[in-house]
């Protein structure tokens, strides 16, 4: 028996050419097997089933095509072909291998088949992965700087205190965006700002459907003018993250990187994902803390002197290196320290001696010391700069780092395959070998 194309379809209530690609393979004139679907979520069930499918034939004008679902099928080796009505939209820049027009016909349909489908054949020949759009994309890419921490440390201030170093830079000029990617996002406070439209979801719908320029990302922040860099708002309710989807919000990353030098991501401690929890929702509700740092260059952990300080600042960066990221990208902050030196040093004495047993082998950076501010209310109440005592031991320890790190350098991810080295697992026993 031949091989044949296993397609899955999906369109408006009588959609004529449904109904043509449907009799083509039933009557045989096209060697194909059409599975007609109901709904994006039939597809998605059918994409994860495990079967293999060649394509599939989308109605572009239907609601829930979006980046989300065309990448879906790519990663299952499935060549997304969107069925347009002469819309001008650019679909191969969220996912569609093809576009045929709503008239087309059989020998069209093979011959995009043909040029981007495998036919279903023996089970050891099966369809490998689809490159993702976009996948390898060139051009310039900006530095990301996650910075996370307990609540009550201070992190969200801290990561204020980066984007303005930064800004300083003439390098960054006008170019350093802090991007408010907290569940409890509380950068619209902290700045005082009177909109709260657009912000993170804007952004990350605009990515769904499309790839908007740098022009038009840059007009979804707001310009801190006293301190040089470019705001994008957080979610307006906690709520808000089950509208995300997690390849749109990557492209949306990826968007900010395109349209600035330097990304400074305000980012909850929770990185908890499936393969710890079991739990594909607890997953997507830490999808904005575990983007920001799997992407990130630097991430910065900010923790509180005393013995529950150091003990949470320890725990997150404990689930840093469990997530994926390198201990060298971290850089630990001790926010409100004491002024003694003899203290400082014994707080980071301790943070090194605790790392250095729970985690062998894997050195993380001595920890940067912030002084506490007084005025800092004062500070943030009026919008003005903040004090250089917060902005500069942060900002060269991030700078130095930034320089220090191979940008080249890829970071793995937990959920990602891990190479073994020889020996590295032990030996068995004699005795219990047998």
């Amino acid at each position: 028996m031949s091989d044949r194309y296993v397609a899955l379809g999906l369109a408006r209530v009588r959609t004529p050419w449904f109904s043509d690609v449907s009799r083509w393979a039933t009557s045989g004139q096209l060697a194909m097997d059409f599975v007609k679907t109901v709904s994006a979520s039939e597809v998605r069930a059918r994409l994860e089933s495990g079967r293999p499918f060649s394509a599939l034939l989308i109605d572009g004008g239907l609601p829930g095509v979006d980046r989300d679902l065309l990448e879906l099928a790519r990663e299952h080796g499935c060549a997304p072909i969107v069925v347009v009505d002469g819309s001008v939209r650019d679909w191969s820049t969220i996912g569609a291998a093809d576009t045929l027009p709503t008239d087309f016909g059989r020998t069209e349909l093979e011959a995009v088949l043909s040029e981007h489908a495998t036919p279903i054949g023996r089970a050891d020949d099966l369809p490998g992965q689809v490159e993702s759009a976009g996948e390898h994309e060139g051009g310039f890419r900006a530095r990301v700087v996650a910075v996370t921490g307990p609540g009550g440390t201070g992190r969200s201030v801290v990561a204020m205190a980066i984007a303005q170093g930064a800004a300083t830079d003439p390098a960054h000029a006008d170019t350093v965006v802090l991007a408010d990617l907290a569940l409890h996002a509380d950068q619209a406070m902290l700045h005082d700002a009177r909109d709260v439209i657009p912000g993170v979801l804007e952004l990350v719908e605009s990515h769904r459907s499309g790839a908007p320029s740098p022009e038009e990302v840059r007009a979804l922040t707001f310009d801190i003018v006293t301190r040089r860099y470019r705001l994008l708002l957080g979610l307006r309710r906690h709520r808000d993250w089950t509208a995300l989807r997690p390849r749109a919000l990557r492209s949306a990353l990826d968007g900010l990187r395109r349209s600035f030098t330097l990304v400074v991501a305000d980012v909850d401690d929770d990185l908890e994902g499936e393969s710890a929890t079991g739990s594909a929702d607890v997953e997507d509700r830490n999808l904005l803390a575990r983007t920001a740092t799997g992407a990130a260059d630097v991430v910065v952990v900010v923790g509180n002197p005393g013995t529950k300080g150091a003990h949470s600042l320890l725990r997150v960066v404990r689930d840093c290196i469990a997530s994926g990221v390198s201990p060298d990208r971290i850089v630990p902050v001790v926010n409100r320290a004491p002024r003694s030196r003899t203290a400082r040093a014994e707080i980071g004495r301790t943070i090194s001696e605790l790392l250095a047993a729970s985690n062998p082998g894997q050195p993380v950076l001595s920890p940067v010391f912030l002084p506490e501010r007084k005025q800092l209310d004062d500070v943030l109440r009026d919008g003005v700069t903040l004090p250089d005592a917060l902005v500069a031991p942060v900002s060269h320890a991030v700078r130095a780092r930034l320089e220090a790190v191979d940008d080249r350098t890829p970071v793995l991810h937990a959920d990602e395959p891990v190479l073994v080295e020889a020996g590295s697992l032990g030996a068995w026993d004699e005795e219990v070998a047998g």
